[in-house]
């Protein structure tokens, strides 16, 4: 027999492009009994291998081809840059765990270019492992083709030696001249050393016919194209899994070379056993096990949280508590008790997900705030006995502090016993149309069309989508090239392409790690910041769970930070020691709020399907926001407007049998839960709770076979229990389709929790609320508009950056006209908190600066760059000290006079100026700048573009009381939810392109923007060609047109199209005909009550601001308006003092304060200007905060204090 051992699978990523269970198969299907694996460098797909294997009768051989330095795996130079193959295969148990340190050593101690270990850790962990010479890469292969011959004869003795005569020479043979060389010195270098020598194939892919298809793949991993000549690639077709008939037909001159194939595959034998737990231990009282310790916890605590506790109560904690002692997992419920102990001692935001809100045990623990008995949530379906499978208690933290959970649970059990988990992701079907196109040369546009064509979705596969998408179907028929793209992208799609982190994935190990599990490195930030060393395991999170290991979910979730930020900031501005934890769950404002769809920003329920929803159902009661949560998805969806109808009466509630009514009382008669299918089960067939869950799954998965045998189970203890077998068909059929969708409540109750705080905060703390939630999304642009958007509607004026104002983040300012939110200097695009936070902290410590001179003397200009000096200007931030447009065309001269006075600082050259630049501010004239001016239009484009938003003015905020009656949906509220609607929408063209169909006609696209966001409109060519004049950058329109999404990218396709602009004094729209293509037609939102949100404030710009234009009722061109820097008052005359500076830095500063008094005895109009001589420079200073009255009185007190000459009045500017 023969054995294939040097086999690539698509985990040597973009290199091998054997699909797991496609391999296995087709070695099955040649009528092999072993099969190896040995990806480059790492074993990702070792446990799938193993398996796959099991489950097809194959003896799987679990190896890896590493990667070898040339000297020490710690050495990183350019010479380490060539490193060797060398193919492992492990023995037994103690072969596995040693390649398992190896590999891990390399990816995390040795990674350079590649992981590396070196000959040091091979001795180390050379026990149970065979070794392979491997492919011309291979030390000594790559040895024998630079003619070193005796240094190939010493490195494989080497070998030989260290493996203790498990050594092999690999005899490939390839239709390429390099093998023979290499074959020919190998088989004498194994008669001389006694190496015996192995056959293998390299195998990189399964059938001949796949090699033109994997040389694209090359070209995707090395991000080439086909035509490039010097790429790298295999120069022959004979890299797949040949029959065993064509491998002796191939080594019918070394029959050894077959036969030693087998002695491997015999020699190896190995077995995992994934029975056994590998769960971590916190410290307990001694005398204590886990167990005791566990239910010690839960009874102390039970009468806080249930004073009295009934024998319900009671019963519960002891049956949950039975349970947790006989599956034996009392240490994985300590470990979460003792994190989420840590979080409450830091005041970190926590929650819990999915059905871990079903047991008493974690309630009594405190790390659940939901009481599992008041909501009939059902422990079984988070822990169940008959299923015996490791529970999941999911968490979620405030996303800006789940690295410090990450690094306690790293620093209580050890860096070695903690990592986080690996996904892999793969060449979906539109990512593998543009990487297939990118590396066939194609024009990019053209594949981009083509990859657009394939619907967005779970699950979307190339052959869904030809079948789904009769555009695709046409594209492929009609033109070859995109046959071609089509035709390969199958091929690659649903490969590996990549490995990434899992999104909140972690291990945590009772043993290191490594002997479990192959690790790599994983550096990011630290809490506190620097790096931090973390790992991540090299199995996914099912291979993790399956030999043992306890993962868990740590998610970081905005809304948490969101909530925390919140209350801080409620707590600093009112005194209120606020906690969301202890809020009424019947507050009528909140309900108010969200019976009027103003849910913006609120967990959950911000979607604009969403608001629809809630603004219909007006929720009365906590339970009802729960059920929105769980219908509120594919497939339950569409019970929704029945659970609306039956709640407000308008539908009678049914039950198809009286005894369902107790079960679904609570959702109006609709099958919302999984708890409610399992009380089902329970009640007609005498399911046990336990068993029921295994029935909801089994439903879920919808095995036909499977399925059969649950149902007839079902009716068989139906009619043991007194229904008839008509009653069980009917009650099976109508459970059945539920058990697949329905939501998890007690999941459903966590997350409406949130939603409720969020919505409580937002109704009873609105500006706290939305300031929060911009400081938590000041990087995501889109919602900073949306944000801003309702924050207006809501009353709240914005103010936009200011050096003099501006915190590093958003902030409230309170005034007389209310309160405002102020955007933080971090919130500009390009500029980060590294930045301004020295310009904030010099501000507090020697208040505002008085000039942009002051500025560049006193802000640390270090951290200033050009695009962080331009991004601040652009959007305003410097305005009190100067315009932006002469400040812009400036920016050099601004940074280099901030790098010369930084310069002096750290000469150490002390000067009278630094005693007084707290109160002084030096004049333009030292710093000389050429005036510049800029529009209206591209100071908005700038705040547009690094804010997110208009400030300053907004071509379309003069129509914001007007589109309620006008629109039936804003630009920012299309989504894919309303695909297939009509509406109508009123904003400005912000962009406009034209192209031309395959028929040759123009059509137009643009980009409509009112003050909730953009949304793109298409007007085809029987319309483009009537409007014409209409589609230009800067109108104002009205369309009616329906939603089409096409994937993940949605337009609306307008019928028809008019200038817009109401008449101030009527309801009319003035503004010219309404032409459209075809009738309109009603889109089911006329009417909706409180839609759309109410006109918020007026804008105020910024004192320096131009006027914004008035929008043209007409197409004409556009009135440029010029920002020019404003002009300083004329003054009739000003005062000027000389002072010098003296060495006694106290007596000058003695000196200034008594100036300052004289000063002030005087007040008058004329300014006062400060000449302070220095002995490195004279410095020109403006008293801006004070001014004069120059008498001879005032004179004669000046000159008394500094000597004659020192105080002169002149005209301003002279």
């Amino acid at each position: 027999m023969f054995t294939h051992l040097h086999v690539h699978t698509e985990f040597s990523l973009l290199d091998g492009m054997c699909r797991v269970k496609d391999l296995v198969a087709r070695a099955k299907e040649l009528g092999m009994t072993a099969l190896g694996i040995t990806d480059h460098g790492a074993m990702y797909g070792a446990l799938k291998f193993y398996k796959e294997c099991k489950a097809q009768g194959i003896k799987p051989i679990i190896g890896c081809e590493i990667y070898v330095a040339p000297g020490s795996r710690l050495d990183k130079t350019a010479a380490d840059k060539n490193h060797r193959h060398l193919v492992l295969l492990a023995r037994n148990k103690a072969g596995y765990q040693n390649l398992l340190q190896l590999v891990s050593i390399a990816n995390t101690e040795g990674y350079y270019y590649k992981p590396r270990v070196d000959k040091e850790v091979l001795a180390r962990y050379r026990e149970g492992l065979i070794a392979l010479s491997a492919c011309p890469s291979g030390e000594v292969p790559r040895l024998i083709l630079e003619n070193r011959i005796d240094e190939a004869r010493k490195a494989a003795a080497w070998y030989r030696d260290n493996f203790s005569g498990d050594f092999y020479f690999e005899i490939q043979r390839h239709p390429m001249p390099e093998f023979d060389r290499i074959n020919s010195a190998l088989l004498k270098l194994s008669k001389e050393l006694g190496i015996p020598v192995v056959a293998t194939g390299d195998i990189h892919y399964l059938n001949r016919e796949d090699a033109v298809t994997h040389d694209l793949l090359l070209c995707i991993g090395t991000s080439t194209t086909v035509q490039d000549t010097s790429r790298m690639r295999m120069q022959a077709d004979s890299f797949y899994l040949k029959t065993e008939a064509e491998m002796a037909e191939l080594y019918r001159d070394l029959p050894e070379a077959l036969s030693n194939t087998q002695k491997i595959a015999d020699a190896c034998d190995l077995s995992l056993d994934f029975g056994r737990l590998h769960l971590p231990q916190i410290d307990r009282p001694a005398g204590m096990s886990s167990f005791e310790y566990l239910t010690d916890l839960c009874r102390k605590a039970l009468p806080k949280y249930y004073p009295n506790p009934s024998a319900a109560v009671q019963d519960r904690l002891a049956y949950e508590l039975e349970v947790i002692d006989k599956t034996q997992f009392a240490d994985y419920f300590l470990v979460v008790w003792d994190i989420i102990r840590f979080v409450k001692e830091r005041n970190i935001y926590y929650g819990v997900r999915g059905s871990a809100a079903a047991s008493i045990v974690l309630r009594c623990l405190g790390i659940t705030e939901v009481d599992p008995l008041e909501y009939s949530l059902v422990f079984e379906r988070f822990l169940n006995i008959e299923r015996k499978e490791m529970p999941d208690i999911d968490m979620d933290f405030q996303d800006d502090r789940r690295e410090e959970v990450i690094e306690y649970v790293s620093a209580k059990y050890g860096p070695d016993h903690v990592a986080q988990i690996i996904t892999f992701g793969t060449l979906g079907a539109r990512a593998a149309i543009r990487d297939v196109g990118r590396a066939l040369g194609m024009n990019l546009p053209d594949v981009d069309r083509v990859a657009r064509m394939v619907p967005f979705g779970p699950n979307m596969t190339l052959e869904k989508a030809l079948d789904e998408t009769a555009e695709l179907r046409e594209a492929v028929q009609s033109d070859g090239a995109v046959q071609k793209l089509i035709d390969t992208a199958r091929q690659v799609s649903g490969l590996s392409r990549h490995a990434s982190t899992h999104a909140a994935g972690v291990v945590i190990s009772k043993e290191p790690l490594a002997l479990h599990a192959p690790l790599q490195r994983l550096n990011r930030e630290g809490a506190g910041g620097g790096k931090v060393e973390l790992v991540m395991t090299q199995y996914p999170m099912e291979d993790i769970a399956l030999i043992g290991l306890l993962k868990m979910d740590f998610l970081g979730l905005a809304n948490l930070t969101i909530l925390s930020r919140a209350q801080d900031i409620i707590r600093e501005r009112r005194g209120v020691p606020l906690d969301v934890h202890r809020i009424p769950l019947d507050d009528k404002k909140t309900f108010s709020l969200l019976a009027a769809g103003e849910t913006m920003g609120v967990f959950q329920l911000e979607g604009v399907g969403m608001r629809r929803y809630i603004r219909d159902l007006k929720p009365s009661h906590f339970t009802d926001i729960a059920a929105m949560v769980a219908l509120y998805r594919p497939g339950p969806m569409e019970q929704i407007p029945r659970f609306i109808r039956s709640k407000h009466g308008l539908e009678p509630i049914s039950y198809p049998h009286p005894d369902l009514e107790p079960i679904l009382r609570e959702t109006y008669g609709v099958i919302v839960y999984q708890e409610q299918v399992l009380f089902i089960a329970q009640k007609f067939s005498g399911y046990s709770l336990g068993q029921a869950d295994i029935l909801r799954k089994a439903m879920g998965k919808k095995n036909a076979e499977v399925m059969q045998k649950q149902k007839q189970n079902f009716i068989t203890g139906a009619v043991k229990n007194g229904y008839t077998e008509a009653v069980a068909e009917e009650i099976f059929a109508l459970i059945e389709p539920f058990a697949g969708y329905a939501f998890n409540k007690a999941h459903a109750v966590s997350y409406a929790l949130i939603a409720y705080q969020t919505a409580y905060l937002k109704a009873n703390y609105p500006v706290e609320y939305m300031t929060a939630f911009l400081a938590t999304q000041r990087d995501d642009a889109e919602k900073v508009a949306a944000a801003a958007a309702e924050s207006r509607r809501l009353g709240i004026e914005l103010r936009g950056p200011d050096v003099n104002a501006s915190e590093v983040n958003f902030t409230i300012e309170s005034g007389d006209g209310g309160d405002a939110i102020r955007f933080g200097l971090a919130a500009v695009k390009n500029v980060g908190e590294a930045a301004v936070i020295p310009i904030v902290e010099e501000r507090r410590r020697n208040g505002p600066f008085r000039s942009l001179e002051d500025f560049c003397r006193r802000a640390d200009a270090a951290c200033m760059n050009r695009r962080v000096m331009e991004s601040l200007i652009k959007v305003g931030a410097f305005d009190p000290l100067g315009s932006r447009a002469t400040l812009l065309h400036n920016v050099g001269r601004i940074i280099d006079f901030a790098a010369r006075e930084l310069r002096i600082r750290q000469s150490g050259q002390g000067t009278l100026f630094d005693l007084f630049g707290g109160v002084a501010e030096m004049p333009a004239a030292p710093l000389e700048m050429e005036a510049s001016a800029v529009s209206q239009k591209e100071l908005m484009a700038w705040e547009k573009d690094l804010l997110g938003v208009y400030l300053s003015a907004h071509p379309f905020s003069q129509f914001a009381g007007s589109i309620g009656r006008d629109t039936t949906a804003l630009c920012g509220e299309i989504s894919d939810e309303l695909d297939g609607q009509l509406v109508t929408l009123a904003g400005m063209v912000a962009a406009a392109r034209t192209s031309v169909t395959r028929d040759g006609n123009t059509f137009a696209t643009v980009e409509l923007e009112d003050l909730n966001g953009r949304t793109e409109i298409v007007a085809w060519p029987k319309l483009y060609a009537q409007t014409k004049e209409f589609w230009q950058e800067g109108n104002v329109l009205l369309v009616e047109g329906k939603v089409s999404f096409r994937g993940d990218r949605g337009s609306v396709h307008a019928d028809a199209v008019r200038l817009y602009q109401p008449n101030a004094e009527g309801d009319s729209v003035e503004a010219g005909q309404m032409v459209r293509v075809k009738p309109p037609g009603g889109n089911g939102f006329h009417g909706r009550p409180g839609f759309p949100p109410k006109a918020g404030p007026p804008f105020h710009p910024p004192p320096k601001a131009a006027a914004r234009p008035a929008a043209a009722a007409a197409p004409e061109a556009e009135t440029k308006k010029v920002i020019e820097k404003d002009k300083p008052p004329i003054m009739p005359r000003r005062l000027i003092v000389n002072l010098t500076q003296t060495e006694n830095a106290d007596a000058d500063l003695g000196l200034f304060n008594r100036l300052m008094d004289i000063l002030a005895v005087y007040p008058g109009p004329e300014s006062i200007s400060l000449q302070i001589a220095c002995p490195d420079r004279l410095y020109h200073l403006k008293l801006s905060n004070l001014k004069v009255t120059c008498n001879n009185d005032l004179m004669a007190e000046i000159e008394t204090l500094l000597g004659p000459g020192s105080a002169r009045c002149e005209n301003n500017g002279h």
